[in-house]
Order: C-alpha cells, then sequence, then structure tokens
C-alpha cells in the first residue's frame, strides 16, 4: 500500500504541468475549502446586510417621514457654481492685495502648501473688481454683482468656508457626499432618505446643469450606496426634459398603464423570490417616469409664468439658459421638489480672472438674486434653504503660465473661500466669518464643509449624527466623524 501511494504521488508531480487536479485537492483541499466557505458567508452576510438595510417594500418608498425635530426649512435649491468663483474679487475684499501686489506671498505663509499650477512663492494678484457696502447690513460685495447687491439683506455671506479637497472633482464630489472619492450619497440623496418626498408627481430630488460641463460627473448626485431611488434625476434644460419621456406612436395611456402593470407584477415577484431591494427601487422608477409624462411638460412650460417674473430672471422661456433653470427650480420646489441641485460650470478662472468672472456673473447673478426675491414674494423664502459657491476658492497668487496661455489668473484654493445661503432658518443680512488680511487662511469662524452639510441637515430638521445607513458593517453617515452646525448663522 505505501509502495502504491509513492508510486501514485511520483506518478503526480510528473505531470506536466508539475501537479494533477486530483492531487491538489487531495494536498490543498482543506484550505480551498476554507477559501469557499469564507467566500459563501461573505455573501450570506452581505445578503443579510442590505436586506437589513433596505426598506420595506410598499406603495411609496419615498412617503413622506418625519424630521428629528421641527425644521426651519422644508426643502433647499443648491446653486452649484462648478469650477470655483474667485471670492477675492466677488465678496472677501483685501485692500492689502492691491497694495502688495506683483510682489512675492511671504513663505511664512504658503509653508507646506500644495497647489495645481502655481508656485507658493507666485506674486500676489489684487482684486479686479471695485468693492462697496450695500443695505441696512452694509454687506460688501463686489461691483460685478450688482443685483446680489440689492438683496444682501436677506442673505447670509459665509467668509471662511475651506476644504480637504484642491482639485475639481475630488472637491465638488466632498462637497456634495462629504467624501472625496466617488461612491458615497450625496446631500440630496441623504434628504430624501431622511425626509422622503413631499409630492410623487415629480422626482424629489432633481438636477440641472448649465455651462460647459462638470467635472466630478455624476458623482456628485448619486445615492451612493443608498438605494437607487434616491439618486437625483437629471433634467434637461430644454425640449423634453428627461429623452424618452414622450411615449412613441401607437402608444396610447391603456397600453402603457397595462404594459407597467404587468412588469411590476413580475418585478414583485422576483422581490419576493430573490429578497434584492433594487427591484423596489426599479417599480418605483418605472412609476415615476409613467407620472413624469404628465408633470415634466407642464413644469418645463413656462408660458403660464408673468411678463414681470420673466423679465426679473432675465429668463428666455424658449433658451435654455441659468435663468431659465432658476425659475424652474422654483417651480420645481412649488410642485413638491425636496432638492434642487443646479450646475453652472465655467467658473475655473486659470487666466483672465477679469474676464471669467464678467461673463458668468452676467449669466447668474441677475437670476440669482431674483430667485431670492421671487421666493420671498411668494412666502416661499421662510421655509426654502438657498445655497450659493462653489468647491473652494481661488488663490490670493497670480496664475501666469506663458506655455499654456494663461495669464492674470487664479489657481484652487481650498483653505478659504465664500459661500452664500438665504431662507430656511438662516440669519439675513449676516456676514459670518473672516480671512487674514491677504484672504489666504481663516482666521475667525472657520466653516468646514462637513460644518456645511451638517448646518444644511438641521435647518431640514435632521441630526446629521443620527442620519445613518448601515453598510459593510458599520454605520455610515454624510458628516462621517466630523461636522458641527453653524448655530451663529441660524435665526
Amino acid at each position: 500500500m505505501a509502495h502504491e501511494c509513492e508510486r501514485r504521488t511520483k506518478k503526480a508531480w510528473e505531470h506536466p504541468l508539475g501537479v494533477t487536479r486530483r492531487h491538489f485537492f487531495r494536498e490543498c483541499g482543506v484550505g480551498v475549502g476554507k477559501i469557499a466557505l469564507a467566500t459563501l458567508l461573505t455573501d450570506a452576510f452581505a445578503a443579510r446586510s442590505s436586506l437589513a438595510a433596505a426598506p420595506a417594500l410598499g406603495p411609496n418608498l419615498l412617503a413622506a417621514k418625519k424630521p428629528h425635530f421641527a425644521p426651519k426649512a422644508k426643502r433647499v435649491i443648491h446653486l452649484f457654481m462648478a469650477g470655483a468663483p474667485s471670492q477675492l474679487d466677488l465678496f472677501d475684499y483685501k485692500p492689502d492685495l492691491l497694495k502688495y501686489e506683483g510682489k512675492p506671498i511671504p513663505p511664512s505663509i504658503t509653508k507646506g502648501q500644495r497647489y495645481a499650477f502655481i508656485r507658493a512663492d507666485a506674486a500676489v494678484l489684487g482684486p479686479r473688481y471695485k468693492f462697496a457696502k450695500h443695505g441696512q447690513s452694509g454687506a460688501e460685495v463686489s461691483e460685478i454683482l450688482p443685483h446680489l447687491a440689492q438683496v444682501v439683506d436677506d442673505i447670509c455671506l459665509i467668509r471662511s468656508v475651506k476644504t480637504d479637497q484642491f482639485n475639481h472633482a475630488p472637491a465638488q464630489i466632498f462637497l456634495n457626499t462629504g467624501f472625496g472619492q466617488p461612491g458615497r450619497p450625496s446631500l440630496g440623496s441623504w434628504v430624501t432618505y431622511g425626509l422622503g418626498a413631499e409630492k410623487n408627481e415629480l422626482p424629489a430630488f432633481v438636477v440641472m446643469s448649465t455651462g460647459a460641463g462638470i467635472s466630478g460627473g455624476a458623482a456628485n448626485w448619486s445615492s451612493g450606496f443608498l438605494p437607487t431611488v434616491h439618486a437625483g434625476v437629471r433634467l434637461r434644460n430644454q425640449g423634453d426634459p428627461i429623452l424618452d419621456v414622450t411615449s412613441p406612436a401607437g402608444v396610447d395611456a391603456k397600453l402603457q398603464r397595462d404594459s407597467l402593470d404587468l412588469i411590476a407584477g413580475l418585478n414583485r415577484g422576483a422581490q419576493a423570490r430573490d429578497g434584492d431591494p433594487e427591484i423596489a427601487a426599479r417599480i418605483a422608477a418605472y412609476e415615476m417616469a409613467y407620472r413624469l409624462q404628465t408633470s415634466a411638460p407642464e413644469l418645463m412650460d413656462l408660458r403660464s409664468e408673468s411678463k414681470e417674473t420673466l423679465e426679473m430672471y432675465g429668463a428666455d422661456p424658449d433658451k435654455p439658459s441659468f435663468a431659465r433653470a432658476c425659475l424652474l427650480a422654483r417651480r420645481m420646489i412649488e410642485r413638491g421638489v425636496r432638492f434642487v441641485n443646479l450646475y453652472h460650470e465655467g467658473w475655473d478662472a486659470h487666466s483672465d480672472v477679469a474676464g471669467n468672472l464678467k461673463s458668468n456673473c452676467a449669466a447668474t447673478d441677475k437670476a440669482s438674486a431674483a430667485l431670492v426675491k421671487d421666493l420671498k414674494q411668494r412666502g416661499l423664502l421662510d421655509d426654502t434653504l438657498v445655497v450659493w459657491g462653489g468647491e473652494f476658492g481661488r488663490t490670493p497668487m497670480v496664475e501666469t503660465n506663458p506655455s499654456l496661455g494663461r495669464s492674470q489668473g487664479r489657481d484652487h484654493h481650498p483653505q478659504a473661500f465664500t459661500m452664500w445661503m438665504a431662507g430656511g432658518g438662516v440669519k439675513p443680512g449676516l456676514t459670518y466669518g473672516q480671512t487674514d488680511e491677504l484672504g489666504f487662511n481663516v482666521v475667525e469662524n472657520p466653516v468646514h464643509v462637513h460644518d456645511l452639510q451638517a448646518t444644511i441637515l438641521h435647518l431640514l430638521g435632521i441630526d446629521h449624527e443620527r442620519l445613518t445607513y448601515h453598510y459593510q458593517g458599520r454605520d455610515f453617515r454624510l458628516t462621517d466623524v466630523h461636522g458641527q452646525v453653524v448655530k451663529a448663522i441660524l435665526t
């Protein structure tokens, strides 16, 4: 017997590949079994975790939910200025920049800092436009924002925002999701997860964009690991708001309804069999698409708006623009949309910062101010939060690079930038936070991105530490393990 075993072992090792499958499993089978068992257990626990975290299957996965406490705001319109506007030329006037223009910034200030395109010792660049104080609050803004100057007593300027990211895509994703890489739920997704929808004729979370594009892409409004029913729905700014929302020729309402009912029945059967929570989200998506065939065209038709309203926004009903999108945002929140993201890309002023600001302010200033005015006169501003700002700021130093054709620009600056908020429980006419004499670092009342996110959730009646979702073995939240509510800016 021993001789036979030795013969078989020798024969196995003489195989051209060095070992036969039978020998491998006989000798290593225990190890392979452990690997297989670990894989099966991992799959089982993952399925269990997914089912435990999934919402109960019901007629409306976005049914309205009670907030943690009484909210000041019921909905949010986030005007995201993608590309990062220059706070030093719009909101944060620094006369010392004019004084030191053309001179290298002191190394003691820039020590240890990283920049995308310039050296840390680049020369100072002064503000490109004049500033003046406006309103009873005396808020100071640039001459290139004449319309915002008219509503400064209704907004809160936050001059001390800072972020952890210094490139566009990670910074945009970080501001929206609290994390610098794709895969986490966006702010709008967390809001609909925590509060549900006010109504169901339109999506609870809507995204629109104007300008040249968005560096962070769809990760900015993704539902991440939350059920996909919480993802932002992107609407176009012209024509059909969603492609193929119009039924093809020959498909009437009854045929479409019968088809959806059949598909829903098949999906419910699969849900009962497999327990996959995404099937419920798929059913909800089909039903939302069906409702959008009626609600979306009515939403996008601006002919019901008065001539005065259209002129106030500077909107042409038939042409896509930031102004038209702002007016649509107001119409959306009137119809029950909980969270609107409106992206305007194009603020990345690595060259000719003055010209960049001139064109972007011409496109956005009037409509942004009109949105605040319009909400206020309709009695909607009190419970609608408007947020305006980009993903980071711009450097006090000039960016000049002849090889790239750049001059008189500003590089990325995560250490300090300005955002403004209005309505929804925010103190109007307040200027909060302060940067140093060169606008480089925050020196008073810093507001980290996680603080901003915690404050927005707080205004909606949500405790950012309690709004969690169990995923991959731990509870996640928008602000992760950081963030404090900025109570000083609240009414």
